[in-house]
């Protein structure tokens, strides 16, 4: 009895202390590392939501750029970090799903080293076609595919990028064979594509709008799973007859795992309110996304799964950055 009573006194104290701890914190600038380069859209997005999370929290946050390897050494880096709260981590679909099973020397557990805090968006994608070529529908495409495996092209912005896991995801399911021909960004990939030395590609509104507004690219189909309120004639991969082919891009704050959870709590809650800020949903979906309103456990098995469904999907394709 003097034993039990003891665990659960030392239990509360232990939660208390924990409270105090997170009523204290922050009390200095939180660095948010982003894994890529400045200017993209992981960038851009990151420091749209870290001026409402530093309002929110009475402390500037601070964007450190740590490109490389995929977005692989500011993920380590983030792992690496001391876990006090200071520091949170941009994550990615890339970073966690599919860097692990791409790269050889990755150096972090995408699931035993972070602790998922709260969701930040989903981008679903585009397949994009040169106007020259003569499939107009997804059916099409996948027709001349079949006819002539491996001959057709796609475009991405890189090995394990995004917009190579969605083709590959496509590949599966439409039961088809393209060749992927990887670039430096999505620029000379999408600049390639328009000059016609590619088929298609898979890539985000954000991206393309200013090709398909000049009629130089034609969408045939979005990964969505509804039809995207920009381009509301486009279909969906269901309708298109391959519903296991819906995905987004999906991102996410990261903390080291043992940071203590008042501390993810807190840091949840100021994510979720600078999601919900009209500015940030509207410029969000200004380039094709939405928030992604996911915290504490439901994040965690959504990031499970997402490991879990693209480690098979890199896997089966026999992909391989190095």
């Amino acid at each position: 009895m003097f034993q039990t009573t003891r665990r659960a006194a030392l239990g509360a104290a232990l939660v208390a202390a924990g409270r105090a701890h997170a009523q204290a914190w922050p009390s200095r600038p939180i660095t948010w590392i982003v894994p890529f380069t400045p200017g993209g859209i992981t960038d851009t997005s990151s420091r749209l939501v870290a001026q409402p999370l530093g309002a929110w929290l009475g402390q500037q946050v601070v964007i450190d750029n740590r490109p490389g390897a995929g977005g692989s050494i500011g993920t380590e880096a983030g792992a690496r970090a001391a876990a006090d709260g200071y520091t949170i981590l941009y994550g990615t679909q890339g970073t966690l799903a599919t860097n692990p099973v791409l790269y050889r020397n990755v150096r972090y557990d995408p699931l035993r080293d972070f602790a998922p805090v709260h969701g930040l968006a989903q981008t679903p994608l585009l397949v994009v076609v040169n106007p020259a070529r003569p499939f107009r529908t997804l059916a099409e495409l996948i027709g001349h595919a079949r006819e002539r495996p491996g001959e057709l092209t796609f475009a991405t912005s890189g090995i394990g990028t995004g917009t190579h896991m969605a083709a590959e995801l496509f590949q599966a399911e439409a039961g088809v064979k393209l060749t992927q021909v990887p670039y430096q960004g999505s620029a000379p990939a999408l600049n390639d594509l328009v000059a016609g030395r590619t088929d298609v590609m898979f890539d985000y509104l954000v991206s393309t709008r200013a090709f398909l507004d000049a009629g130089r690219l034609r969408p045939i189909a979005t990964t969505a799973g509804a039809r995207l309120a920009a381009l509301p004639e486009v279909p969906t991969m269901a309708e298109a007859g391959l519903p296991g082919a819906e995905t987004s891009s999906w991102s996410c704050i990261l903390a080291p795992a043992a940071v203590p959870a008042p501390i993810r709590a807190r840091l949840a809650d100021g994510l979720q309110a600078a999601l919900s800020e009209p500015r940030v949903v509207q410029t969000l979906a200004g380039s094709g996304s939405t928030p992604l309103m996911l915290a504490g456990e439901a994040l965690q098995d959504f990031v499970t799964r997402e490991v879990e469904r693209w480690r098979g999907i890199v896997e089966r394709s026999g992909a391989r950055a190095g």
